[in-house]
């Protein structure tokens, strides 16, 4: 196994055009339904296409590129023909400055070149790459029973990948993608070390998806369920010309009456029945993560500050022993539907489809274009709009900071449930902050995040304007800043707290206040207070600092909350690189939660009560982070 090397600093600025050169095939020929047999009887079906010209397909063997999804390839195939008119469309809407994402950052998405990465980027194949989509067993038109990455998912990985590197048309080197699922997908395969993998290209892609998506801070997520929903209803819209002219009909129709709606009973149950197994982190849920210390391949790691999966950006890109060069991590100021936005542009990087063309040219074809004296880690800084590029995060130049939280009254927050202050100093007398118990309100950043973005088109208070969403909080805001901070990395909220049924919930975000009283979101955590037992050694600290405490979420980690007696919490909140501007204010604000983004389920809802932060000059309360 390679050895990891110390980080360097870039050698490119992050708007550099690496030269992928111009489309040496003219022409491109598809193969529809193509059936991959597995070693338990199981068909997968893919879409190929080849590069060729006026002759036919090119006769040379080429690399080939794979993505697997879930979703169903054919609506992607169909889908890809609106791709240009899409793109050029996407193109005429004027960006903002990208100081804070917006609606219209949405919308010019599909310029910055994410289409082709998420089906089969045409851009490549056209430059000498054979591009495959497959679907994954129980979806689209393969047979089986879907089961989201298990590890008989996982067995197929590889033996598409061998499949694939024995036909004609492969000359042996592979590399793997993927948007999301596909994007998880590929890293476990990375992970199987499968001969003949050279690069990985993983764009939105999660360290953990059941943690950080699936029940994040330990309870379930709405969104999930309907996920599961949406892949169960695209299963049963399949080529059905395809499954004919295959031959895998009677099995297609066998396999899907035989699990009409993989995994719905289960996901609902994981809701509704009290102490379900699966409501914890567990083997089965361990069985379904990548290797991340196994992979060998050079991998690029492609997030967003608000994506579903922003929490692991950082953890993944460190957990893989790659030299310097060989692993990147890009980290955008975006949301999990919206990744390339503004690319292409001259103040951004290159368009996303021609960068995964150059890091799979730098790694599959050998050719050195320089990509690897990219980053290593590249982050949009919010607040700013700017891209900075870092030889590890957090910022090398930030420092291990707190600030104290405060019953006294700021006057910043008249809208929130309760107004209170951060301080540099701890507290000087005891108080008793209860969290309120109005109802949730839906209008807030994390249902920006749980819509990938999508919610960010009915206005502000979806994205960059969580005042609406305070009415249910406390809040606890800073003065204002004398001179500009940079926040870089995770955070820790260490809370003393007492609860008066047997659990509560905390959900925490945490805001830059611009000087108009607009509380703009950066970044958040949530966590479940029976399950806050931490794994002290697998913690990350800043000069003995506590800036991203580890949960265990299991089972057997669980602790009491006996009512009426003080405990002490550490919530991680996710990491984030923001400029807060003199005169602005940094704000954290805690509530019971944020459905839908969480859905505490009506079991545990029975157990709990009222909720309340301790204040005590002994036994500070406080915000950990680092900052310069």
């Amino acid at each position: 196994m390679a050895q990891p090397q110390l980080p360097t600093a870039a050698t490119v600025p992050p708007q550099h055009r690496f030269d992928i050169g111009p489309a040496r095939y003219p022409a491109l020929f598809a193969a529809t339904t193509v059936p991959i047999p597995m070693s338990d009887g199981v068909v997968l079906t893919a879409d190929i296409l080849r590069p060729g010209d006026k002759a036919g397909p090119a006769r040379e063997p080429l690399p080939a590129i794979l993505n697997f999804t879930p979703y169903n390839k054919m609506l992607n195939r169909h889908g890809m023909r609106a791709h240009t008119l899409l793109r050029d469309w996407a193109g005429r809407i004027r960006p903002s400055d990208r100081r804070r994402f917006t609606a219209r950052d949405l919308l010019h998405t599909p310029a910055g070149g994410i289409l082709e990465p998420f089906t089969i980027n045409r851009t490549a194949v056209r430059r000498g790459y054979v591009g495959l989509m497959i679907d994954v067993r129980g979806t689209g038109t393969s047979t089986g029973s879907w089961d989201f990455f298990a590890p008989r998912e996982q067995q197929d990985y590889l033996e598409v990948i061998e499949w694939v590197r024995r036909q004609p048309w492969c000359n042996g080197d592979v590399a793997v993608t993927g948007v999301s699922y596909g994007a998880i997908a590929a890293l476990i395969a990375a992970g199987l070390r499968p001969p003949g993998l050279r690069a990985v290209f993983a764009i939105e892609a999660g360290e953990n998806p059941m943690r950080e998506l699936g029940l994040t801070g330990g309870v379930p997520t709405p969104g999930m369920l309907l996920w599961i929903l949406a892949v169960n209803g695209f299963k049963w819209l399949p080529s059905w010309p395809g499954l004919v002219r295959a031959g895998l009909l009677g099995a297609f129709l066998r396999d899907r009456l035989a699990d009409p709606a993989s995994w719905v009973r289960r996901a609902i149950e994981i809701g509704l029945v009290a102490e379900h197994p699966d409501g914890y982190l567990n083997p089965m849920w361990a069985a379904k993560l990548a290797r991340f210390e196994d992979i060998t391949a050079p991998t690029w790691i492609h997030g967003g500050w608000h994506d579903v999966y922003n929490r692991s950006n950082f953890r993944m890109y460190d957990r893989i022993p790659l030299l310097g060069g060989a692993k990147q991590v890009l980290v955008d100021d975006s949301y999990h539907l919206s990744a390339g936005s503004g690319f292409g542009a001259p103040e951004g990087p290159q368009a996303l489809d021609e960068l995964q063309c150059a890091w799979f040219d730098r790694w599959v074809k050998g050719i050195d274009n320089g990509i690897d004296g990219f980053g290593p880690v590249t982050v949009r800084r919010q607040g700013e709009g700017r891209w900075h590029q870092h030889a590890v995060f957090p910022d090398p130049a930030a420092t291990a900071r707190r600030l104290y939280l405060d019953s006294e009254n700021t006057a910043t927050a008249p809208h929130a449930g309760t107004d209170a202050a951060l301080s540099g100093v701890p507290c000087e007398v005891k108080a008793r902050l209860p969290v309120p118990t109005r109802r949730i309100r839906m209008a807030s950043n994390n249902t920006g995040i749980l819509s990938m973005g999508v919610t960010l088109l009915f206005g502000r208070r979806f994205g960059t304007d969580d005042r609406h969403a305070e009415a249910g909080a406390v809040t606890f805001t800073s003065a204002p800043l004398s001179e500009d901070l940079v926040v870089s990395g995770p955070m820790n909220l260490h809370l003393c707290a007492e609860a008066d049924g047997a659990d509560a919930f905390w959900s925490v975000t945490v805001c830059d206040v611009e000087p108009d009283g607009a509380s703009v979101p950066i970044t958040r955590g949530a966590l479940l207070s029976s399950l806050r037992a931490t794994d002290l050694a697998a913690s990350d600290y800043v000069e003995d600092e506590l800036v991203f405490p580890l949960h265990p979420l299991t089972a057997e980690s669980a602790l009491a909350v006996v009512p009426g007696e003080p405990f002490t919490i550490d919530i991680e909140i996710n990491p984030t690189e923001a400029l807060l501007r003199a005169g602005h204010r940094l704000r954290v604000a805690v509530s019971r939660g944020s459905f839908p983004r969480h859905l505490v389920p009506p079991w545990r809802r029975r157990r709990m009560g009222g909720q309340t932060i301790m204040l005590d000059p002994r036994l500070p309360s406080y915000l950990s982070f680092c900052a310069r």
